[in-house]
């Protein structure tokens, strides 16, 4: 089951998925470049069609060395480890006529670009890296909930930057005001720095599930960009 053919075969069954198997589908996977860096992170919906048109094969962690499976050879071993060898933090996708193990990493044959060394600054890294957290009375909300903050108001020269800017619920936004912290007598909880990489993939890492990622990240000098 290859090329064309096999991508079309693979999106036949995707329409026909169980709900649990579309949350597994939307379960993340990390993209190695040719020369096993970490470039992207994406879905398994996605893993599966680079898969199906060879433009990838899976890497899987395997008795403490790592194995290289195309599609097909990766389709024969999910059918075997479904039977023998599943594990809780495993996802499945299951089509009509079979049921294929999500992987957690992949390789792209055919890319050799180094991936760039900078995390986004955007809304969403900055609620992560603060973990949803009010940097100023140290609670958790939801990020609807939540606001953003110059440390250093605007009005007073303040930038709107990775050490300016931090995560502050709408009650100690409104009683900070346009002052400075220290102004308003009160107090950060931490420092806010740029993260040396991206928040959103250190979030990742605290599941069981996405480990395997962990060596090909402790072992570079580069960061992972979320969409």
């Amino acid at each position: 089951m290859r090329g064309r053919p096999a991508e079309r075969s693979l999106e036949k069954g995707l329409t026909a998925m169980n709900v649990g198997s579309f949350s597994s589908l939307e379960a993340s996977v990390l993209v190695l470049n040719k020369m096993f860096l970490a470039v992207h992170v994406i879905s398994v919906r996605r893993a599966f069609c680079l898969l199906c048109k060879d433009l990838a094969e899976v890497v899987s962690f395997e008795e403490g060395a790592y194995a290289t499976y195309d599609f097909t050879t990766w389709q024969e071993l999910s059918e075997y480890r479904s039977k023998n060898f599943r594990q809780a933090e495993d996802d499945w996708v299951r089509t009509p006529t079979a049921e294929i193990q999500a992987p957690r990493v992949i390789r792209l044959l055919g890319y050799d670009k180094v991936p760039k060394q900078t995390v986004k600054f955007n809304r969403r890294n900055i609620f992560a890296r603060d973990h949803n957290q009010c940097q100023y009375c140290g609670k958790k909300f939801p990020t609807s909930e939540l606001s953003l903050d110059h440390v250093i108001p605007r009005s007073q020269g303040g930038g709107t930057t990775w050490d300016n800017i931090v995560c502050a619920c709408v009650d100690c936004n409104v009683r900070k005001g346009g002052r400075t912290p220290r102004q308003a007598n009160m107090h950060l909880i931490r420092k806010p720095e740029k993260p040396k990489r991206s928040p959103m993939l250190n979030a990742k890492l605290t599941q069981n599930k996405y480990r395997s990622w962990q060596s090909f990240l402790d072992n570079a000098y580069w960061s992972v960009e979320l969409k």
